[in-house]
């Protein structure tokens, strides 16, 4: 469970980074993360490399969807 929460953190913060939106903290994401990972193997498959059991490819995909999808509702400016 520890190494998924890292996982979601790293999918997160590479996630934010390829978005350049400002920076909403380590639980921020570890929440886009494990949010993006559900919705891009829904979305994009499993596949690519994984680590704890999560695609990360489609993984990220999925978090820079959900960084841009709240960002937008939030009224974030790029940094």
């Amino acid at each position: 469970m520890i190494f998924s929460l890292i996982t979601g953190a790293l999918i997160g913060w590479l996630a934010g980074h390829f978005t350049q939106r400002t920076s909403r903290g380590c639980i921020w994401n570890v929440l886009a993360g494990l949010m993006g990972a559900m919705i891009g193997e829904q979305l994009f498959g499993y596949w690519g490399p994984s680590l704890a059991g999560m695609a990360l490819i489609p993984s990220v995909l999925g978090a820079i969807i959900v960084i841009v999808v709240v960002s937008f509702f939030l009224g974030d400016n790029k940094r």
